[in-house]
């Protein structure tokens, strides 16, 4: 009772005692310095867990006193029951040859207690998958809660609506504090391309002593304290494998293609006659986890080898059979927009290095450029974080790396247009002999 008013929550409570001195909700907001949002919340019983500190800005706008702010912040201590951390949403397939990185990943997490970190690599490489493996096995193994929200999703009443703030326009973090509360909670945001707000991720670090943010991304978003963790394509196995169908199929790229081939064809089995073009196949599609999630749908219709053959000719015509698998980007668009995310400084010596021999060292990188070796250190660092080349080796002479295959095939392509595009331009001015000048220039 509260003056002769049954209530029976905090919700309640607050919204008595709001309606009794005469404010509104925004009016309370601003008074007690927090968000229309944190009010209606808490009053609609939204937020089961309003913190101490929330508590004590509401009763302090109110001017309760005495009785009747012990019977207010009893109520409030009143309505923390225990419940079931949030859980991250089910994944709907197996996680294949990730189970190194899902471990590291935990551990910087819970051992090492990093806040922030971000998970950044190629569209495709599983970035996704790998997010949902983490917040699992937090979610099971140490009883985190799990705030999952898909960046892409900004539709009122969606699960990534309450959290518009942080990656969209700037706004104010007391109605995610609210519902994080402090207990152990893992927030994801998943496919942050766009970029998160700072100001409003700092101010929620700062009122949720127990938050963690794992940001997937193709890219590094920048922000202060922000562990970045490249997440490569899946190891590939090595052409003296093929004809050992045991031990390939124990290397990732090559067991994630047949998880999915075997989705659709049951019998599949592995022997020497398919071991090659199988092994082939995940090597020319650099163990990308989506162009091999989507080349194992066509072997519906086509054997391995005669997948391998057809797409010798042209990688890009990879794209997802309708009938098996969901709409996605297909494996040009993927490649492109990380293409387009480089600066030109970035994409010269990627275009250079990807019409070379493989595996090059940095020195042979600077041999090749002619640029001096800081900057070549930080654009072979810049393209290996972000997917579009890969280490092959190491050892006395020095770490060796590679471009991805399907990188060298496009960076091919985009050259042929270019000189088509040159060429056309100067036949239009010249006639077309100066083009032979002008390409030998």
């Amino acid at each position: 009772m509260d003056g002769g008013q049954p209530v029976s929550s905090f919700g309640e409570l607050l919204k008595v005692r709001r309606e009794r001195v005469g404010l509104t909700q925004q009016g309370l907001a601003d008074h007690a310095t927090l968000s229309v949002r944190a009010i209606r919340d808490m009053e609609t019983g939204r937020v089961h867990r309003p913190r101490h500190e929330t508590v004590r800005l509401l009763a302090d706008a109110l001017r309760l006193e005495g009785r009747s702010r012990a019977a207010f912040e009893a109520a409030a201590r009143q309505q923390a029951p225990v419940e079931e951390p949030a859980a991250p949403p089910a994944a709907r397939n197996a996680i294949v040859g990730r189970s190194t990185e899902a471990e590291v990943l935990a551990d910087v997490l819970t051992v090492h207690g990093d806040r922030l970190v971000s998970v950044v690599g190629l569209g495709g490489v599983g970035k996704t998958r790998l997010a949902l493996e983490v917040a699992r096995r937090l979610h099971e193994s140490v009883r985190w809660a799990v705030r999952w929200v898909a960046c892409g999703d900004r539709e009122p009443g969606g699960p990534g609506a309450a959290f518009a703030d942080l990656v969209g326009r700037p706004g104010r973090a007391e109605g995610l504090a609210e519902q994080i509360g402090d207990r152990p909670t893992l927030l994801v945001l998943d496919g942050a391309d766009g970029g998160v707000n700072a100001s409003t991720l700092d101010d929620l670090f700062h009122r949720c002593a127990g938050l963690r943010v794992l940001i997937t991304s193709r890219v590094p978003q920048g922000l202060d304290g922000e562990q970045v963790i490249p997440l490569a394509p899946l190891e590939t196995p090595a052409p003296e494998l093929d004809d050992d169908p045991q031990r390939l199929a124990e290397i990732g790229a090559v067991r994630l293609l047949l998880s999915h081939v075997r989705r659709v064809r049951p019998g599949f089995r592995l022997g020497r006659e398919e071991a090659a073009a199988v092994g082939a196949l995940c090597r020319y599609l650099d163990g990308l986890p989506g162009a091999l999630e989507l080349a194992a749908g066509w072997t519906l219709v086509q054997s391995p080898g005669q997948l391998m053959a057809r797409l010798c000719g042209n990688p890009f015509t990879l794209s997802a059979p309708s009938p098996l698998c969901h709409e996605r980007e297909d494996v040009r668009d993927a490649l492109t927009g990380a293409l387009h995310l480089l600066s030109p400084r970035q994409r010269a010596l990627l275009g250079l290095l990807a019409d070379g021999e493989q595996g090059w060292t940095v020195e042979e990188a600077v041999a090749l450029s002619g640029r001096p070796v800081q900057e070549c250190l930080a654009v072979v660092h810049e393209l290996l974080s972000r997917g579009l080349v890969r280490t092959v080796g190491g050892g006395q002479g020095g770490v060796r790396f590679a471009v991805l295959n399907l990188f060298r095939v496009l960076c091919r392509e985009e050259r042929e247009n270019w000189l088509s595009a040159a060429a056309a331009r100067s036949e239009e001015r010249s006639g077309p002999y100066p083009v032979l000048e002008a390409l030998a220039g």
